[in-house]
């Protein structure tokens, strides 16, 4: 059989394993987020550009609003992503190279969690590696034009839209277009700069939707980033941030790579496939090991740079492993410990024999949440019914609020616009909640309304629709009360009900909920 075949045999059948899985969990609070994102068409986002909101909305648009509604794209683009690698290794060394990329590709941890939940990564991931790939069939005609170049430009341009970080991708093509003799001479050219003007072009919603929204997304990355507190030097998180990778890409395959790359780097200037694949993968790897310094970034943000890195590596310990026994044997052993531990990933996932996990485990993001949302609507419900008044809900914060917003029975919303579930009053931008409709916000009056005099207006005037109401507040965790927001807000708390979440014999998390009568808004 050859490799092409092979791959494709391969990746047909795992994509369908992975299809069949996206049910057996419920989703991340990420997930439940952008979906809330995708309910609420905009050019951006606070946070993100479009990407990910339009992908989920078209989704869930065929297959409804559940778990394989959204997470529909994850294992598609894994094996889109997959297949643009093994050609890209094709091109460039040869079939059975192409093949065991792909190979280390599906047994990484990393790689295998996203292939099953839908995040920004996912999508970042496969249009970053098909920008790898134009781009080298760009370089391959110069410096006779050709569409690649535009091509390659609206590739990292989408990206962009679904993950800033792709736009480092332009680094890496000046970086060889600099540095590479050879090409030099395409600063002359136009090739270049339509790539960069169809790039632009691509810009164009965020920066639109960011100047109607005071630049939040720049003030947050800078927060994100901890580029909004004076450098410091703190090892610690550097060695958190590596350390990191070997538990999430697999410590003998993140080790190989970290050698092949050191390796690559002294022959970098004599073969041209080495040095084009280190500068696709070195600028977005140093970036945040120099950030790192600081603050530790995680793992899945510079998983940009492993499409490029990871080539070289299969490539260069293949060279070893025909002529060292040694060296295949660290291989073999590399990939077998790596599919270990993306089988025990999915079986935490899954659990279909119903494990009694006592201990934590990074899985339990993705439990409980249904039940929690029902014992939610109950309390509601019977609330509702003691008390004779309609509630609105408020979740201390958006993880929560987003995921109740998409397991609660009774998803109401209070407005056109309005989310299920309000996040606390505030004067911060802390996220896209506090761009969407708001219980603490006042809305203008109707020309014909009548104004009572003695009614204090405010925000031009306007009249906040949630005065005299009352509230239901969920707050995670044993509290003594709610925060200063919520009891400023209201004329009093009281708490009603702890919820408390178990699955597999362990308490997953408790959440308290607390009745707030009438609504007054926070003084300024």
């Amino acid at each position: 059989m050859s490799a092409t075949r092979a791959v494709w045999i391969f990746i047909l059948v795992l994509t369908a394993i992975r299809l069949a899985l996206l049910g057996a969990t419920q989703l991340s609070p990420d997930e439940a987020y952008y979906w809330m994102w995708s309910q609420r068409p905009a050019l951006s986002y606070f946070s993100k550009g479009p990407g990910v909101a339009y992908a989920i909305r078209a989704s869930t648009t065929i297959f409804g609003d559940t778990e394989f509604g959204v997470r529909f794209w994850s294992p598609l683009l894994a094996a889109g992503t997959s297949l643009l690698i093994f050609y890209f290794a094709q091109r460039l060394f040869s079939s059975l190279a192409g093949f065991w990329t792909v190979v280390v590709l599906n047994v990484t941890p990393i790689f295998n969690l996203g292939s099953l939940v839908f995040t920004i990564d996912p999508l970042s991931l496969f249009f970053w590696t098909a920008a790898l790939y134009t781009f080298w069939l760009a370089i391959e005609r110069a410096p006779r034009f050709s569409w690649w170049w535009p091509l390659t430009g609206l590739l990292i341009g989408i990206g962009f839209l679904c993950k800033y970080t792709n736009a480092l991708e332009l680094i890496s093509i000046l970086l060889v277009l600099l540095l590479a003799r050879r090409l030099r001479r395409g600063f002359l050219r136009p090739n270049l700069y339509l790539l960069l003007i169809v790039f632009a072009l691509c810009t164009i919603p965020p920066i639109l939707w960011n100047s109607e929204h005071a630049w939040i997304t720049l003030a947050h990355l800078k927060s994100r980033g901890s580029l909004d507190s004076p450098p410091g030097f703190h090892p610690l998180e550097l060695l958190t941030f590596l350390g990191e990778h070997f538990v999430t890409y697999s410590p003998l395959l993140f080790l190989g790579l970290v050698w092949a790359t050191i390796a690559g780097w002294r022959r970098a200037h004599r073969n041209f496939k080495v040095f084009y694949l280190l500068w696709f993968g070195l600028p977005v790897f140093l970036f945040y090991l120099v950030l790192s310094i600081n603050e530790a970034a995680a793992p899945n943000w510079d998983a940009l740079a492993f499409p490029s890195l990871g080539i070289l590596a299969v490539s260069y310990w293949r060279e070893r492993a025909a002529s060292r026994i040694r060296a295949h044997a660290w291989a073999n052993a590399a990939v077998f410990l790596a599919l270990f531990m993306s089988a025990l990933l999915i079986v935490l996932l899954v659990n279909p024999a119903g494990i009694d996990r006592r201990g934590r485990d990074p899985t339990d993001r993705l439990r409980g949440w249904k039940a929690m949302a029902v014992a939610v609507n109950k309390v509601r419900s019977d609330f509702e019914k003691r008390t004779g008044q309609r509630v609105f809900l408020i979740a201390d914060e958006r993880d929560r609020a987003s995921e109740l917003a998409f397991y609660l029975p009774d998803k109401r919303v209070e407005g056109p616009g309005h989310p299920p579930v309000y996040i606390p009053e505030s004067q911060d931008m802390v996220n896209q909640f506090s761009f969407w409709p708001r219980y603490d916000e006042f809305v203008p009056l109707p020309p014909d309304a009548v104004r009572d005099p003695n009614e204090i207006y405010t925000e031009e005037q306007g009249v906040n629709l949630f005065t005299g109401r009352n509230a239901l507040f969920l707050q995670l965790g044993k509290r003594e009360r709610p925060p200063r927001s919520i009891r400023a807000g209201f004329g009093r708390t009281e708490l009603i009900s702890t919820i408390e979440v178990r699955t597999g014999g362990k308490v997953l998390r408790e959440l308290q909920v607390y009745a707030c009568y009438d609504y007054r808004t926070m003084p300024l």
